[in-house]
């Protein structure tokens, strides 16, 4: 009995893993779609984000039951409330990669990025990519090295979003009323998918710690701990 629980807890966290890379796919594609104006590709995006959502809902109940048949308690019970959040993460990432493609389709033929922003919002595509990327070796390892890598990136698509609201609210900005909102809101939606990605960082150190109150500073200290930690283990073993 206890293996097969086991065995639901593991199938859990493959199920996130497996989440996760969709939501990569995600980005991946929003991100080119919203720069190039492919209309096509936003479509794929819009019409896949049901598959993450259907994913994310069949987890939850997956996490429900353990909850409610197995009764779990200590780290196992920590897996499952893990699981529970994270799902709730990846779910509204996949739909920021929504809505980032939506804007693309709505401005087709044209291309959604203002005239002035390219270079920002192609910025800000490669982090929110390079971040979901990282966030599936998160979720696959739990090495909280993964987690301090998603909250530095973070900080640089922070930068980026004010940037910005800088410029549409400078008085040098030109853009029509219908460029200032496509870039404000793509600007939010890239800026809230990275916010997500750290939310979930977080919850993986809590996943190995216990901890349930973590700040975005816990997490680079709780990645320098494990770092320094592992050095010890290999030392101890000899390796160099």
């Amino acid at each position: 009995m206890r293996e097969l629980f086991h065995q639901s807890l593991e199938d859990v966290q493959s199920r996130l893993v497996e989440i996760a890379d969709l939501v990569n796919v995600s980005i991946d594609k929003a991100t080119r779609a919203f720069a190039t104006g492919d209309v096509a590709l936003a479509e794929e995006v819009i019409a896949d984000d049901a598959k993450i959502d259907a994913l994310a809902v069949k987890l939850d109940e997956q996490a429900i039951e353990i909850l409610a048949r197995q009764q779990p308690v200590a780290r196992d019970l920590r897996i499952v409330v893990f699981a529970l959040r994270v799902s709730a993460s990846l779910e509204r990432m996949g739909d920021m990669s929504e809505h980032i493609a939506q804007l693309a389709r709505l401005r087709f033929p044209e291309r959604a990025i203002p005239k002035g922003l390219k270079s920002t919002f192609t910025r800000m595509g490669e982090l929110d990519v390079e971040i979901a990327r990282t966030l599936s070796e998160l979720l696959r390892t739990q090495d909280l090295r993964f987690a301090d890598v998603i909250r530095n990136s973070d900080d640089d698509v922070d930068e980026l979003h004010a940037k910005v609201f800088e410029k549409v609210l400078s008085d040098n900005w030109k853009g029509e009323a219908g460029a200032t909102v496509d870039a404000t809101l793509a600007s939010r939606y890239h800026e809230r998918f990275a916010d997500h990605a750290v939310a979930i960082a977080k919850k993986v150190v809590y996943l190995a710690t216990g901890d349930w109150a973590v700040e975005e500073e816990d997490i680079a200290l709780a990645a320098a701990e494990a770092h320094a930690n592992e050095n010890q283990t290999n030392e101890g073993h000899g390796v160099v």
